[in-house]
């Protein structure tokens, strides 16, 4: 099972391409839902509000049956701004991630290949300044079980190296836990023979 993707880690630099007295700024943005474009977006539109073109590109997801991304020309021909863009993301193997170019007409039409070739090349340009991460899709599981289980369980949490995001210590206590989702039915059975420990997914 592939529980891998790649990402960038941060907001990119501002880049510039020039061709013809157009400008064209470009910027990336790791997001995590479609409103965090929608913020980002609006924040790129205040910085360039005198800008004829705001155009982007976004994918969300990690498997081809839940991938989903959106491309928008923003007044530019039809797929001329928005798919090159996409074209990007998809050539850097990327998800998670939001493309912004940003165009000021320079005077001269840069014709159908000439928007294309400068919009491709701007997001590219934008990607080649990012830091390009690979993360591991997590699952996150709930452990219940009595306090005098305690020792068993912490037993299987350190054999295994799980990360601990959080945890509550009473009579009745409740782990969560994040686990590669590669591994998550191994991790099931290593608590399976633990009969008084309960272990359900959680979607914290």
């Amino acid at each position: 099972m592939n529980d891998q993707y790649k990402t960038i880690e941060e907001p990119t630099e501002e880049v510039l391409f020039k061709d013809k007295g157009s400008k064209f700024y470009g910027y990336a943005f790791p997001i995590q839902s479609e409103e965090d474009a929608k913020e980002r977006l609006e924040q790129i539109k205040s910085l360039h509000s005198s800008a004829r073109h705001h155009c982007y590109a976004w994918q969300l997801g990690y498997h081809k049956d839940k991938i989903q991304y959106r491309a928008n020309d923003d007044g530019e021909p039809s797929n001329t701004a928005g798919a090159p863009i996409h074209g990007q993301i998809l050539s850097f193997d990327l998800t998670d991630v939001f493309i912004v170019v940003v165009r000021y007409f320079g005077g001269v039409k840069l014709g159908v290949g000439g928007l294309i070739n400068a919009y491709r090349t701007t997001a590219q340009m934008t990607l080649e300044k990012a830091t390009i991460v690979e993360k591991t899709i997590d699952i996150h599981f709930k452990l219940q079980f009595e306090y005098k289980h305690i020792n068993e369980v912490m037993r299987v949490i350190k054999e295994k190296n799980l990360n601990i995001l959080d945890q509550k210590m009473h009579l009745s206590c409740e782990i969560i836990i994040g686990i590669r989702q590669s591994k998550a039915e191994d991790i099931k059975a290593a608590f399976a023979h633990l009969y008084e420990v309960k272990i359900e997914n959680t979607e914290d």
